[in-house]
């Protein structure tokens, strides 16, 4: 069964706001291709999953999308209801299925005002995101489908428990903004070095340290920006509970 400290952000707050939140978590099925949220329309809840993946994509005027951010046990979907934004221009579509918890906007807004803890670990987590969207777009015009490709993988697989995805090819390649037939190129290639195995749907990275070594740096900076700027305040939890 799934609990609230399946969820960094959600282990990483001190007792009593750990308490105080507990009884108004809702735990929600979160099925593959389930729409959190629509471009422009007012946030009801914010999402904080346990064992799913979230893809925030940008989608553009003609149909296309990208994925400009991904979000899975270590964080929270939804941010810009406490940043003041009610909104925003992207969509949030379950790229993984799992559960999670989400949390009522008006009860987020709440706790977020009261400052202190929960405030101060937010922007962290803001911060990371961020950090995350900008590297994407580097890495999207800078870099190989192959750099990228093990990118995505690399940052999906942070996010979950074991070795394994399941996803299609279409998806990946609507998430990279490409076409499935780049995406099927780069897969072969990837499991010909060795790396993944790809079977019906499901990826296994069976080379984790060989897949680092092919993405490019973007993957580390994501990385080390997140460890930067939330494990401290994990730590820190952790010794205001016991």
């Amino acid at each position: 069964m799934e609990t609230t400290q399946s969820n960094s952000l959600l282990a990483a707050l001190p007792l009593d706001e750990s308490q105080r939140w507990l009884p108004l978590m809702e735990a929600v099925d979160m099925p593959l291709g389930a729409v959190l949220y629509e471009p422009g329309v007012t946030l009801t809840h914010v999402y904080f999953p346990t064992t799913a993946i979230v893809s925030l994509l940008y989608v553009m005027e003609n149909g296309g999308s990208a994925e400009i951010a991904v979000v899975g046990n270590e964080g929270i979907v939804g941010i810009s209801l406490f940043m003041g934004g009610e909104s925003t221009p992207s969509r949030a579509v379950v790229q993984s299925a799992g559960m999670g918890f989400r949390l009522k906007a008006d009860i987020m807004k709440m706790e977020f005002y009261r400052a202190g803890p929960v405030l101060h670990l937010l922007l962290r987590y803001t911060q990371a995101l961020i950090t995350q969207m900008s590297q994407t777009a580097v890495c999207n015009r800078h870099h190989t489908l192959d750099q990228q490709l093990c990118r995505w993988l690399l940052l999906s697989l942070d996010r979950l428990q074991g070795n394994e995805l399941v996803m299609t090819q279409e998806l990946i390649a609507n998430m990279l903004g490409v076409r499935r037939e780049g995406v099927t190129e780069g897969a072969l290639k990837l499991q010909q070095a060795g790396l993944i195995r790809y079977a019906r749907g499901h990826i296994t990275v069976i080379d984790r340290p060989g897949l680092e070594e092919r993405s490019c740096e973007c993957y580390l900076v994501v990385k080390k920006e997140y460890d930067r700027l939330l494990a401290p305040m994990r730590v820190q939890a952790h010794r205001s509970s016991t």
